[in-house]
């Protein structure tokens, strides 16, 4: 172990809380008018208690390259299993305008998570509580 894991360990800081798991596939997500929005390319979920706080759609791009990503608090999303899709209650302009990035994610961490819920209007979760 190098000092520098050493001293992650014993810091005392706090862990990342949620871990991102890509999706081999991609699931379709539409508006509840029926406009392809994106796909779902991975969800976040909590270490702990396994629990899917967040999905993080891709939208735009071509061959993989030009996508951006945007991160949606879970309850926003409604399984549609007949078609087999989410459906989310957003408009694509509202999603747009909302957090992304396009090259490097940004540390998941309790503020960030804040500043999602409060662009979408939803309540704010603890992260720590799982």
């Amino acid at each position: 172990m190098s000092d520098h894991d050493a001293a992650s360990t014993t810091s005392g800081e706090p862990t990342q809380l949620l871990v991102r798991s890509t999706l081999s596939y991609s699931m379709r997500v539409d508006s509840r008018d029926g406009d392809h929005l994106g796909a779902v390319h991975a969800f976040m979920v909590h270490k702990g208690s396994g629990r899917v706080t967040h999905a993080v759609l891709s939208l735009g791009g071509f061959l993989g390259m030009g996508k951006s990503f945007y991160p949606l608090p879970f309850g926003l999303l409604s399984l549609d299993a007949v078609r087999d899709l989410y459906v989310v209650t957003i408009d694509r302009r509202m999603l747009e305008g909302g957090p992304s990035w396009a090259n490097n994610p940004p540390v998941f961490n309790q503020s960030y998570a804040d500043s999602v819920a409060r662009y979408y209007e939803v309540p704010a979760e603890n992260l720590a509580n799982g």
